[in-house]
């Protein structure tokens, strides 16, 4: 894959753009390093290892954690404009996803993810909010002076990178972002390969012709997939009414599989296969400088895949602004969930989920 981590901002399709006319091109990210997995997976294989005793040798995986890239996500965020601190020791963490692989990929562009992932007090849980990447919302203005205006949520990384995705989705959440982490979907084909394959059960028989092998079909029910499967699996979106959101739900999908199988392969009390899973993943890892993946893990040591709950940010529907193509938030019920984030009230959270 590309050794630098980019997260764009456009349609998937080429000749929509939520550049603004006249703007200078987008600046390139900074270089990662290559290897670049899915710091998801690895904060949450981490929070499992913890529960399953491993972290034993602190000192070596607190050298795996000072290897970890840090990334300055709150450079320039005006401390003034950021939401408050309501209920002292939850945790917001800020994921942000690209999809450097991604054959659907043109001129750059990415398959963008945006999870707001709250872990509660009492860290007993945790709940993970997708908020759709074409969400048409207010962007703050950067300090480089871009945006500033109505665009799709994921335009604020091109315009201002991480600082200005942390401002724009404060203001739309109303919920302040404690932390970051930066993930890649294409990583998922090495973590599972890494697990011997997941189980995901299919809800609907489809083809895709997206895949890197060329063109791919799933059949209904459940099956056991490899890496390459499930990452096109995930990736998946024009074989479905619902496009974009049908693939949020795959990827919601696949990472619990991650975890379950994480939890249940011997991974966790077998030294051999878990020396060897941290080595494969911590090159993944790419989180703001105050974030201890490690301290976390300790923290959640009791998290396992079925106290996750997944859901996606309430929404009216899709529609056109100009030329682009864009999903419109719910206000009143996004803001709704969103302040029972801010409360920390786990039982108003899961009551907008449905679960």
């Amino acid at each position: 894959m590309s050794d630098r981590h980019q997260l764009a901002h456009s349609d998937a399709r080429p000749g929509f753009s939520d550049v603004e006319p006249g703007e200078p091109a987008r600046q390139k990210a900074p270089r990662r390093r290559r290897g670049r997995r899915i710091a998801l997976i690895v904060l949450l294989v981490m929070v499992l290892l913890a529960g399953g005793g491993a972290l034993a040798g602190g000192l070596y995986y607190r050298s795996v954690d000072k290897s970890i890239e840090r990334v300055d996500a709150f450079e320039g965020v005006p401390e003034e404009s950021r939401p408050q601190v309501e209920v002292k020791g939850a945790m917001n963490i800020m994921i942000l996803g690209s999809d450097s692989r991604d054959p659907e990929s043109t001129g750059g562009s990415r398959s963008d993810t945006i999870i707001m992932a709250h872990l509660p007090k009492d860290r007993s849980s945790a709940q993970l909010i997708s908020i759709p990447r074409d969400t048409w919302t207010a962007i703050p203005k950067s300090k480089e002076g871009r945006g500033g205006r109505d665009a799709k949520i994921n335009a604020a990384y091109a315009w201002g990178g991480v600082p200005l995705m942390v401002q724009t989705v404060e203001k739309f959440s109303g919920v302040r972002v404690d932390n970051v982490a930066m993930v890649d979907f294409a990583g998922f084909k090495e973590i599972i390969d890494a697990l011997g394959g997941v189980e995901i059960d299919v809800e609907k028989g489809f083809s895709t012709n997206y895949s890197l092998a060329g063109s791919r079909t799933f059949e209904k029910g459940r099956q056991t997939m490899n890496g390459a499967a499930a990452l096109d699996y995930a990736r998946e979106r024009h074989a479905f009414p619902d496009g974009d959101f049908a693939r949020i739900r795959h990827q919601q999908q696949v990472i619990k599989a991650i975890l379950d199988k994480a939890a249940s392969a011997g991974v966790l009390t077998n030294p051999a296969k878990l020396n060897s899973f941290v080595r494969a993943t911590s090159d993944s890892v790419a989180v703001d400088k105050s974030l201890s993946l490690v301290d976390l893990a300790m923290e959640m040591r009791g998290l396992r895949s079925g106290n996750l709950t997944f859901f996606t940010c309430p929404v009216k529907g899709t529609g056109r602004v100009g030329s682009e193509s864009v999903v419109f938030p719910d206000p009143a019920r996004a803001k709704t969930l969103f302040d029972a984030v801010r409360r920390d009230s786990v039982p108003e959270i899961l009551a907008m989920s449905g679960k």
